[in-house]
This record gives structure tokens, sequence and C-alpha cells, in this order.
């Protein structure tokens, strides 16, 4: 019987295709969903020649590559929530990095959920779901991630401290050590080379079966601290790090988006508020970029697996980051509001049948990704999905499939279509409070809030028009909670 798998990649990654000897596979494909945590597409294969990413660039180079694709919250928890759902996030569903799918969803039929009840044995290694035990039902088995533990106790998920100083000032309660680490260590030494051996070691076992998987593997990297081998950190000398132009609050921009980079404010030696020096801020961008780095090395390991396994050949790979991420652009760190640079996020789809080296410039959105996966696998999609599948654009890149994509934070609600990124700030009423309109045409990098502007006023209003129609279909979605 022939071996299908489908392997799906999250983040914008492309393997080129290498040949393998023949063997069995599997009646139906399986899936390989890797998640990459905090990672803007500040890539190779986006057109920054500058950050070393090889093995997500071979990846790009051997799938299609979303080039304007968007998350439906900028923060974690609430991000994966949605996208595991397809559902889009309400003012009362998937509101922050703490997000339960099973309370704020829960008579929804998980993505993986849906591989699992249609003969797919599924896994979770490393952080998919905020909390592993999240829907844990979803699973065939019980969702993995690494644990380490010192002299002061079990270390937090995403702040894995190998150099003693750190672990110290860790120890302390309440406390979290420094917001970057370069420690001389192997791949391994940190979580996310735990989570790509494991996955690869499953990849091994699968290989030796006839089952098919849905094998979802999360990094966390480059998600604070900014911790990374010693090695990744040398590929990028300070002296060529260069800090974001536009430090600045957008001119006439509403102060309601203002929320004074608290993540990064928690970490030692980060100043509690005012500006973050340039000294720290060059040591910061060095180490995203080196985390950057690191788990690009990882999944290239991972995808050498799966093509000596002989799995790639009916495999789809998803490649994403949960959402994207500031470092320094209009004086923040990390995510939490609707500018472009926390929302736009790096999506590769590589699948067997389709072409490679292809470039979608069409709008996409993460709840897109559960209907494009039922399609590319042909399971029935559940009625509940508000997404629009993508495979019409793996088909034809030149297309589109969507006039607009959605997303929202807390109180903020935000329309990206082709030219403009609109938001505006909505009370429990539903009143309009405040609004930024952006014009990507113009002023790719939001500079200037132009929705005051009278010649902008009919573009404020047709925008604000579509977020109530959104509005009012997501109030209908609420009776599955």
């Amino acid at each position: 019987m022939k071996k299908n798998i489908v392997v799906i990649l999250i983040a914008g990654l492309g393997f080129a295709c290498q040949k393998s000897p023949e063997k069995s596979m599997p009646s139906k494909p399986n899936v390989l969903f890797i998640a990459v945590d905090d990672l803007r597409p500040m890539l190779g294969s986006y057109g920054h020649p500058l950050i070393r990413t090889p093995n997500i660039d071979k990846l790009a180079s051997a799938g299609t590559v979303f080039e304007r694709a968007y998350c439906n919250v900028p923060v974690c928890g609430a991000s994966r929530a949605s996208l595991l759902t397809g559902l889009r996030p309400t003012a009362n569903r998937f509101l922050d990095y703490d997000t339960w799918a099973e309370k704020d969803a829960p008579q929804i039929t998980s993505l993986p959920a849906l591989f699992k009840q249609n003969g797919y044995h599924t896994v979770s290694l490393g952080k998919i779901f905020h909390f592993p035990d999240d829907l844990e039902e979803s699973w065939s088995e019980k969702p993995w991630r690494a644990k380490f533990t010192y002299k002061g106790g079990k270390q937090s998920m995403a702040r894995n401290y190998l150099l003693e100083s750190n672990q110290l000032l860790q120890a302390r309660p309440g406390k979290r050590g420094r917001p970057y680490e370069m420690a001389d260590v192997p791949d391994s030494a940190y979580f996310d080379g735990q989570a790509a051996k494991r996955a690869i070691n499953k990849l091994k076992e699968f290989s030796r079966t006839d089952t098919s998987f849905f094998l979802a593997v999360g990094f966390l990297k480059p998600h604070l601290p900014f911790n990374a081998p010693g090695k990744y950190w040398d590929m990028y000398p300070e002296e060529t790090i260069t800090l974001a132009e536009n430090s600045f609050w957008p001119r006439d921009a509403p102060r309601e988006g203002w929320y004074g980079t608290g993540e990064l404010r928690k970490y030692h030696d980060v100043p509690r508020q005012g500006p973050i020096p340039d000294s720290l801020a060059l040591k910061l961008v060095r180490g995203y970029r080196a985390c950057v780095s690191y788990v690009d090395a990882l999944i290239g390991e991972v995808i050498r697996t799966l093509k000596e396994t002989g799995l790639d050949k009916n495999t789809i790979v998803v490649l994403w980051g949960d959402h994207g991420y500031l470092l320094g652009e209009h004086r923040l760190w990390c995510k939490h509001i609707t500018f472009n640079k926390a929302l736009q996020v790096p999506l590769i789809i590589s699948a067997p049948g389709y072409a490679s080296d292809q470039r979608v410039s069409a709008l996409a959105e993460y709840v897109d990704l559960y209907p494009t996966l039922c399609d590319l696998t042909g399971l029935k999609k559940p009625g509940h999905l508000a997404g629009t599948s993508l495979m019409p654009l793996l088909q034809d890149p030149t297309g589109s499939v969507k006039e607009y994509v959605v997303s929202r934070y807390l109180d903020m609600e935000a329309i990206k279509t082709d030219r403009f990124l609109y938001t505006e700030w909505v009370d429990s009423l539903g009143q309009v409070q405040d609004r930024m309109l952006y014009d990507h045409s113009s002023d790719p990098d939001e500079n200037v809030n132009i929705a005051g502007q009278p010649e902008f006023t009919g573009t404020v209003q047709e925008l604000s028009q579509k977020l109530k129609m959104v509005r009012a279909s997501d109030s209908e979605s609420l009776s599955i909670r």
C-alpha cells in the first residue's frame, strides 16, 4: 500500500525536493505542522538577505510563499486557539496569551481533532496550543514538552536558561533572568533542540509503519528571552546590527495603542519605563536574529529526516509563526497591537502535486489554514469554519480568494485591504472610540495616521462598515460557547 504524507510548516519555510528510495506509503496523506513562536517574516525568502535562514529558504523554494499572510490575533495563546479551531476572535473569545480553546470554544472540533477522527495519529511536540493540556483529546498521545530542572527549581517553558547567572536571577521569587543568553552549548541543549530531536525520532518511527499522521512541532524561539547557542550569535556581529529607523510613535496616532512594552520590561536589566537604551536594543535585535537562525537549523534537521525516510514524497508541509513582532518600531517591542509588524506573519505551504517556488501576493489569514488543510487532504470541512481555503492559490498563485483580512486584540479591531490597514477601538456597546488608518502604498512603515484627514473620510467609513459586518457575523458564531 502506498504511503502518503502531508507536511505543514507555518512561518514561511520551503525545501527543495530530493529523490529518496521508493517505499510503502499509507493510504492517506500525512501532515507535518510546524509552528514558530514570535516569528515575523524577517527571513531570506521574504526579502531579508542579511538574515541567515537557508533551510526555511529551501522549503520556500520547494513550495508556496504567502507574502501577505496575517494572524487573526497578535498574541500567542489567542492566535493559536483561533488558527487551530478555525474561528475568528471576538470581544468575548480568544482574547489574550492565556487563552484556552476548550473554554472559549468548547463544542468545536479542532484541526488536529478532525484528523484524529479521520484515522490519523495526531502528535503534539513543543508549543502548539498555548497550554499543553488544552483540548488534550485532540491528540492520540499526551502532548509533549521538554522539561529542565536546576537547583532553583523547574524552568518556565519559554525562559529556558543554561547560564548559571541567568538561572540564579530567575530563581528569585517573581523574577526573570536577562532577556538574552549566548551559551557555548550544542543545539540540543535548549528546549527547541530537544523538540527537534523528538520530532526526528517520531518521523523515523512513522516511517516504519503504515500510520497516517498529523505531526505538529512547535518551536519556542525567537520568543523572549533570546537564548541561542553562541555560534548563531556569531553570525551577526554587533557592528552589523542596525536599529529601527522609525523608533517613534506615528504622527496623529491615538495613545490607546501604546502598551509600553511590558512583556520585555519584566526581564532583568531592562528599564521599567522610558526608552530602551540603544546598547540594549542592539543586543536584543542581535539575539532575535540569532534565535531565528537557530530555529532555522533545527527545522532543517527535521526536514532532512523527512526526506531521508522517504516521507516527503506525500507530505504537506506548513510553516507558520503565531504572530508578527516589533523590534523597536514605534518605540515598541513584542506584539499586542494591530500595527502591520505585529500582524503580518510568514506562511509557507509545500504540498506534493503542486508547483514549487511559487509566491502569492494575495491576502491570506490564519483562519484560512483549517479549510486549506481539509481540501489538501480530502477531509470534509466542519460547518463552523470562518476562513476560506487557500488551495486555489496553490493552483494559481496569481489569483485571490478574499478582499480583506481581519484581526483584533482586546478592544482593537483591524482590517487589512490591498492598500490600507485600518484599526478602530470599540467599546462594549460597539461604539468607535478612536481610529488609525495607514496607506501602505505610500507609508508602508505606518508613520502617519491619516484617519482624520478629510480626503480619507470615505475610506474610513467603508472599512468601519466592513468591520461592523464582521462583528455581526461573529456575534452569531458565539452560540458555539
